[in-house]
């Protein structure tokens, strides 16, 4: 019985072909476009209600706009019930990532997902529609098949992969994933066109608080920012991401609404970086990787749980470490004290009491800034202060 499954596509392939005639004309000509229609798809998932797009959607800087019962923290399943434990990281400038790997130093670097579980770009395409809270089908086969009921895949797959693509359920679905990172390997994902970009240009003057908070940012004398979101090593480089795609534990604490709802108890240990299958050391556990700040304005909530709200809080969040102020200590969207780190021991405090204490002044200016790596199509977004 495993054996005539696992021989149905194939024998709708053959099916197709024989009534369209192998030379049937594709709807997409390219693996980008067919990438494109692929990332659009709500029947890839087993409800037919979510696509790749619902949680990074374009119009949203390529995350999930949606409001659940915890606001946008976190992403709604296509079961209308589920939810995760992480919140959706932005799909843009995702194709700059590095696979992932360990550098010189020994330390991990690049792989997708918050805890680099995927190598490339080809494998987090690949891991969505077959997780249970997420798009939730069953299998492989299963994608193939509603890939099959769509003539117009059948055509493009067999023009791009070749005839006997259908073949094998795993170079089947295999070549779904090249088409979707193909098309997240395009200019829309990444345009390079923001304020700070055109600045670079010479096309866009800087007010003097978005200066300023440029100086500061670039500075390792003011700041401990550009430690880990700064990759290229000039400030004025066409394409810097805003990331080392390195991993730290930076202390955030559990995101206690999330796990209420989620059926997560509360107190359980997202182990970041040390649940990755490829890492061992549990000095890695409570580590997630550096995100971009491209869009950051734009695509809050904010870190790995969508603890924060407000772009301004996560900058205070990284003060606290560099002040004893009472003042200092407090989170402006629960007026209590920052909760402790839900995983303390592989804290980075080198890197997080890294520089001074800012006052209001500068905060606002790095704010500023950071508005600044908005694309210019999602400008529109930010709120007028």
């Amino acid at each position: 019985m495993a054996g005539s499954l696992r021989s149905l596509p194939v024998v709708f392939s053959l099916i197709y072909s024989f009534a369209n005639g192998a030379l049937a004309e594709p709807a997409f000509d390219s693996l980008e476009t067919l990438g494109e229609a692929l990332y659009f798809d709500v029947n890839l998932s087993a409800n037919r209600s979510q696509s790749c797009a619902t949680c990074h959607d374009p119009s949203a800087g390529f995350v999930d706009p949606r409001e659940t019962r915890v606001g946008r923290a976190v992403s709604l399943g296509d079961d209308g019930n589920s939810l995760g434990d992480r919140t959706a990281p932005t799909a843009a400038y995702a194709a700059f990532t590095p696979e992932f790997h360990q550098n010189a130093e020994g330390n991990w670097v690049g792989g997708m997902f918050w805890d680099g579980r995927e190598t490339g770009l080809e494998g987090q395409a690949g891991g969505p529609p077959l997780n249970p809270i997420e798009m939730g089908m069953p299998d492989k086969q299963s994608i193939v098949q509603r890939l099959l009921e769509d003539e117009d895949y059948v055509a493009s797959f067999q023009n791009i992969f070749g005839a006997e693509i259908f073949g094998e359920t795993d170079q089947a679905y295999e070549a779904m994933t090249q088409a979707i990172s193909a098309y997240e390997r395009t200019e829309f994902f990444a345009p390079f066109d923001s304020k700070y970009d055109r600045f670079l240009k010479g096309e866009y003057q800087m007010t003097r608080e978005e200066q300023l908070g440029m100086t500061l940012f670039f500075s390792e004398q003011f700041t401990n920012c550009n430690l880990c979101h700064q990759l290229k090593r000039s400030p004025t480089d066409p394409q810097e991401t805003f990331t080392n795609y390195e991993y730290h534990n930076i202390g955030i604490p559990e995101n206690l609404a999330v796990r209420t709802e989620n059926g997560m108890a509360s107190g359980t240990k997202d182990m970041g970086l040390l649940a990755n299958p490829a890492v061992d050391d549990p000095m890695q556990a409570g580590k997630f990787k550096v995100p971009t700040l491209r869009n950051v304005a734009v695509t809050g909530p904010y870190m790995h749980n969508g603890v924060f709200m407000d772009l301004r809080t996560v900058v205070l969040f990284y003060n606290r470490f560099n002040t004893r102020a009472e003042a200092r200590q407090i989170n402006p969207e629960t007026g209590v004290k920052f909760r402790s780190p839900e995983i303390p021991h592989t804290l980075a405090v080198k890197e997080l009491t890294h520089g001074p204490a800012l006052d209001d002044r500068r905060i606002d200016a790095l704010v500023a800034f950071m508005k600044t790596l908005t694309d210019a199509r999602y400008e529109d977004l930010l709120e007028n202060d």
